[in-house]
Formats: structure tokens, C-alpha cells, sequence
């Protein structure tokens, strides 16, 4: 039986304004816990600067990239993409540097409720609170739905809530070990994706000089037919929230600072280095795919994770004979939604617990292990995961949509 204890992590005791002394209270490097003022013990500082790092990389690339980026360029054209992701990526700029201020200032587990329920209101932290959580909660039972769909590449008589289970069981008991075990999870997830996504870019920018697949295409997609602006400034704008969506993701780093070993040095260095490297692989891989890829490809609107042959990493590699790039791309996709799964558990469960620390959840769920892992939450959150057992009634497409 795991040795449980009262709420930590995040500010919050006896009283509301014990809690926001607390909360303002910055943390000192080298802290091996995240101890709430009555001094039980809390979330354990056990992340590294390259768990940061890769959890901020791996949140950030996933489906959005490998799948969505073909639709974004059929619609708006490359030049209309490129100016979509680009605008995005400056607005999450400004966020993420704004959140890193106040991550390394109070690196508290719940990051923005927290901030929100000291800084505005109550009301509002409560309101963000249980919007993030319901947003990852439902997210993860997603992840389990799609994991089911992609595995039917390989294991077609197989029904999807099988899988459901299996990959559930996986990531609970991942995040219930400790929240290194899920930071290593999630580094070796993100790791896979980023090869991935340098490998295509390498790959995307001999096949543009012609070294390899044959003779270089030129300038021939940027400038055939409505391209590179397809539909004007509507079609650009119509296009912001996919990518938006892409870079959801990215503020996992503040979720995390709460337990990371020294917040005040390791979090702005990894806003600041993980921030570009995202835009590099986005707006890397939007070049790529618009230089190779016409924009009036019928196979950029259907790219899904049940059509992986129509993935625009799937279809650059198309013509240079590479017959398993489907399989390469279908485990890889595969990869993403565990990777979005797992950090979807992670920031939900701590959410959860940040919002019970603060009187605003049953008080159950501020109750942590001793290895500092809210296990109440982490069982509770793990419970919306159930829903993707829908399938077995409805069917995978209409749960999963």
C-alpha cells in the first residue's frame, strides 16, 4: 500500500492566504520536494533540464505536424501555411516567455491555475483549472481511440479497445512510478519523433537540390496555379487554428517546473532553446512539403491516422521507391499519440492535484505517494480514459471524431 500524504506541490493549506504566500514563494535550486507549507511531504523535484526540454519538444510535435501540415498547405497553399505557422509560432513566442517568467518565479505544480487563482481570481483559477483538465482528460481517452485505429495498419481483426487497455495500463503505471519514470517515458517518445522529423528534413532537402529521388522540382509548387497563396488572407486565417493546434503542447514545461530540480535555471533555458527548435522542425517540414508536394494533391485533405499512406511525410517519400515508408510513419504516428497520451495524463493529473490543493477538487486528490506521485488523481483522471471503450459500441471513427 503506498504511503500517502496530505496536499503539496502546489500552495495550499489551512487557509487561502497561507496558500498564496506560498505560492509566491520562489524555489530554491536543489529543493527535493515541493513541501506544502505544513510540511508533508510533495511532488518530488526530480526532472532534469533535458526532460524539460524534450517534454516541451514532444508536446509540441505530434499529429498536428505529421498528419494536419498536408491539409494546411491544400487549403492556403505553402506560402499560406508558412504564414500561418509563423504567426502562430510568434504569439507562442510571447506566451511561453511570459509563462517562463512566472514558472521560474514560482515553480509550483498547476502552473497558470495557480497563477490565475493568485493574480486574478479564485473564480478564474478554477475556471482554467478545470478547463486545462478536461481538455487533457479527454484528450488521453482520445490518444487510447486513435492508438487502436493506427494499429489496425498491422493487426487489422484486432478490435481497437484491446489496444485501449493495453496502452491505458502502460501509461498509468508509467506516471504512477514517479515523475522521473514519465519524464523518461516522454524523453525517449520525443527523441523518436525528432529523429523522425530530421531525417525527413535532411531527406526533403536533398530530394529539393535533386541528390536524391531524381531532378529537383524547383520552384514549380510555389508558383502553379493560385500558389503560394491559395484563397488570400481568409483561407490563411481559416487555417490558424490547425495551426494552433500544432503547438499545443508546449506549455507542458510549465506544468513541469513544479518538479524540476532547479526551476529558476532549467526552466528559461529550456523555453529558450525549445522554442526555436519547434519553429525549425515546423516551418522546416512546411518548406519541405511545399517545395515536394503540390498543394492540389488530393491526398493532403485526407491525410488521418486511419489513412497514413496520405501523410505528407509518407507521400515526400513516395516517389523515391522507399516502399516502407508507411509502415515507418504508422509506428512513428503511433509514438505521437502515446507521447501525446502520456503528457496528456501527466498535465491533467497534476492539474487535478493543484486544483484540489487549492480547495477547489475533493480534497482526495491532493493526496500524494511517497515517491511524490498524486496517485488519487492520476486514478481519476485515468478513469475518463475508460470512455474510449465507447469503440466497442459505437465504433472507432465516431469515437475517436
Amino acid at each position: 500500500m503506498p504511503d500517502t500524504s496530505g496536499p503539496t506541490g502546489t500552495p495550499g493549506s489551512a487557509s487561502a492566504p497561507s496558500a498564496r504566500r506560498a505560492a509566491a514563494e520562489p524555489a530554491t535550486a536543489g529543493t527535493e520536494s515541493t513541501a506544502s507549507p505544513d510540511g508533508e511531504h510533495g511532488l518530488k523535484r526530480s526532472l532534469s533540464a533535458r526532460h524539460l526540454q524534450m517534454i516541451a519538444i514532444g508536446g509540441a510535435i505530434g499529429t498536428g505536424l505529421f498528419v494536419a501540415s498536408g491539409a494546411t498547405i491544400a487549403q492556403a497553399g505553402p506560402g499560406g501555411a508558412l504564414t500561418a505557422y509563423v504567426l502562430v509560432g510568434l504569439m507562442v513566442l510571447l506566451l511561453m516567455q511570459s509563462l517562463g517568467e512566472m514558472a521560474a518565479h514560482m515553480p509550483v505544480a498547476g502552473s497558470f491555475q495557480a497563477y490565475a487563482t493568485r493574480f486574478v481570481s479564485p473564480s478564474f483559477g478554477f475556471a482554467i483549472g478545470w478547463n486545462y483538465w478536461f481538455n487533457w482528460a479527454i484528450t488521453v481517452a482520445a490518444e487510447l481511440v486513435a492508438s487502436g485505429i493506427v494499429m489496425r495498419f498491422w493487426l487489422p481483426e484486432a478490435p481497437g479497445w484491446i489496444w485501449a487497455a493495453l496502452f491505458l495500463t502502460v501509461l498509468t503505471a508509467l506516471n504512477a512510478l514517479s515523475a522521473r519514470a514519465y519524464g523518461e517515458g516522454e524523453f525517449w517518445f520525443a527523441a523518436i519523433k525528432v529523429i523522425t522529423v530530421v531525417v525527413f528534413l535532411v531527406a526533403g532537402v536533398a530530394m529539393i537540390l535533386g541528390i536524391m529521388g531524381g531532378t529537383s522540382p524547383g520552384l514549380e509548387n510555389w508558383t502553379a496555379g493560385e500558389a503560394p497563396f491559395i484563397g488570400g488572407p481568409l483561407a490563411v486565417i481559416s487555417i490558424i487554428m490547425i495551426a494552433g493546434f500544432s503547438f499545443q503542447g508546449t506549455e507542458l514545461v510549465g506544468v513541469a517546473a513544479g518538479e524540476s530540480r532547479d526551476p529558476r535555471r532549467e526552466v528559461p533555458r529550456a523555453i529558450r532553446t525549445v522554442f526555436w527548435r519547434i519553429m525549425l522542425f515546423y516551418i522546416g517540414a512546411i518548406i519541405v512539403i511545399g517545395f515536394l508536394i503540390p498543394a492540389t494533391d488530393p491526398h493532403l485533405l485526407r491525410a488521418s491516422e486511419t489513412d497514413i499512406a496520405s501523410s505528407p511525410f509518407t507521400l515526400v517519400f513516395a516517389p523515391s521507391g522507399i516502399a516502407a515508408a508507411a509502415a515507418v510513419m504508422n509506428a512513428v504516428i503511433l509514438t505521437a499519440i502515446l507521447s501525446a497520451g502520456n503528457s496528456g495524463l501527466y498535465a491533467s493529473t497534476r492539474m487535478l492535484h493543484a486544483l484540489a490543493v487549492h480547495g477547489q477538487a475533493p480534497r482526495i486528490f491532493a493526496r500524494t505517494t511517497s515517491r511524490g506521485v498524486p496517485l488519487a488523481a492520476l486514478l481519476g483522471t485515468s478513469a475518463v480514459g475508460l470512455f474510449a471503450f465507447l469503440t466497442a459500441l459505437i465504433g472507432e471513427g465516431a469515437a475517436y471524431t
